[in-house]
């Protein structure tokens, strides 16, 4: 039996939750993301915003240009996270393999329940119906043989809409005179690299098939199937030990020249990715440091360690990292940990024997925290946990950053 799969995309996701708890925000045009005289970009946005150009990635400067009259509104990342988890219950009882893409999207493998595309569209509709009802949101979803098809298709109707994309022929005949950037993985840079070789369209990539490998190489070589419709993925269920880093960053909403500010938000990020870490039984073998300045230069640093089992371990490398590198104003900061693997590579010492190291890096610790809290005016007592969910992250950074 042939694959069958289905990609469901929540329309306007973080905004469409945002409408449906608070109703007076119902057909306006509601921006999430930054504020306009923040630093940012805009996260999404309701599909009357989009009326007036404003799309999810755009600098918010250029969004409140677009838009001035707009609601603008910081997301509110627990509780999408919390909706999220209620939309994951809803698709496994469905799916007998489900990849999911971010918080609102997911493929999901359908071959075995719904057993041709007559069962497939029943469950995809039913799907649909139960989103509406259990959440209040709406959702499209496209039903197809292959996962570029699937999601093809529910890009067709959006937002709220249905399609189904049942055989190769079909999705070529849908797509075969569109822009080279229907297809998957054609982003702006490679179709600009197409453009100047005179392919714009699908079909041009069908005709042109060894210039698009030469142009594009192994990339080229994928496109060129997908042009056919084919596309043989299989839908593969993320698993977070399968991660190979984790990391964390903050986009200050000011500049930061303050380094002593910098190192002491790195311990913040570094207790956020190790516990990240510990929560799938993770170690990491390197830690990398991420900064863009003011100018929007991004410089990145990595160095290996014998082992990132402790968040101290991780803040005290990334901070030796920044202090080598260029003092200029920091726009943001970025921590990870990297070579993830479920063995933890202790190196055993005289300290680990006598089973003191664990004590004296706990205390340590702790007092770092307590200089934090002096410094800032911070209470971690009883609260500390909360640091680990992100928008409580963000919100102590800035706080840091106006009280620095």
């Amino acid at each position: 039996m042939h694959q069958i799969i289905l990609h469901v995309d929540m329309d306007a996701f973080f905004a469409a939750v945002e409408i449906r708890d608070d109703p007076s925000l119902r057909g306006k045009p509601l921006i999430i993301g930054s504020l306009p005289h923040e630093w940012g970009v805009v996260a999404t946005c309701s599909y009357e915003a989009r009326k007036y150009g404003v799309r999810s990635a755009m600098n918010i400067k250029e969004a409140f240009r677009r838009c001035p009259k707009g609601i603008y509104m910081h997301p509110h990342m627990e509780k999408y996270k919390a909706v999220s988890r209620q939309l994951h219950e809803i698709w496994n009882q469905y799916a007998g393999a489900l990849e999911a893409i971010a918080f609102d999207e997911a493929y999901l493998d359908v071959t075995q329940r719904a057993g041709d595309f007559a069962g497939a569209r029943a469950i995809g509709l039913e799907i649909k119906q139960r989103i509406r009802d259990e959440l209040g949101l709406s959702c499209s979803v496209g039903v197809a043989y292959s996962k570029t098809a699937a999601k093809t298709a529910s890009e067709e109707k959006k937002p709220n809409g249905f399609f189904e994309i049942p055989s190769p022929e079909d999705f070529v005949n849908l797509i075969i005179d569109r822009d080279v950037r229907a297809l998957y993985t054609v982003g702006e840079r490679t179709a600009q690299k197409l453009y100047a070789n005179g392919i714009r369209t699908v079909r041009d990539i069908r005709e042109h098939q060894e210039e698009v490998v030469r142009l594009l190489g192994k990339q080229g070589r994928w496109i060129t199937r997908l042009a056919f419709g084919i596309d043989e993925r299989k839908v593969t269920p993320y698993r977070p030990e399968d991660a190979k880093s984790i990391g964390r960053e903050v986009t200050f909403q000011k500049d930061v020249g303050n380094f002593e500010l910098l190192r002491d938000i790195l311990l913040l990020l570094a207790l956020y990715v190790d516990r990240r870490a510990k929560l799938i039984g993770l170690h990491g073998k390197g830690v990398t440091l991420k900064l863009t300045y003011y100018n929007m230069k991004q410089i990145s640093r990595s160095q290996g360690v014998f082992t990132t089992d402790s968040p101290l371990a991780v803040y005290r490398k990334a901070a030796q990292m920044l202090e080598q590198v260029e003092r200029q104003p920091v726009r943001l900061v970025g921590l990870g940990i990297y070579n993830l693997s479920r063995e933890a590579q202790r190196q055993i010492s005289l300290d680990d024997l006598l089973e003191d190291a664990a004590r004296r890096e706990d205390a340590e610790l702790q007092e770092l925290l307590a200089e934090l809290e002096a410094r800032y005016g911070l209470d971690f007592a009883g609260h500390l946990e909360q640091i680990y969910q992100t928008d409580t992250l963000h919100k102590t950074v800035e706080y840091m950053r106006k009280h620095s």
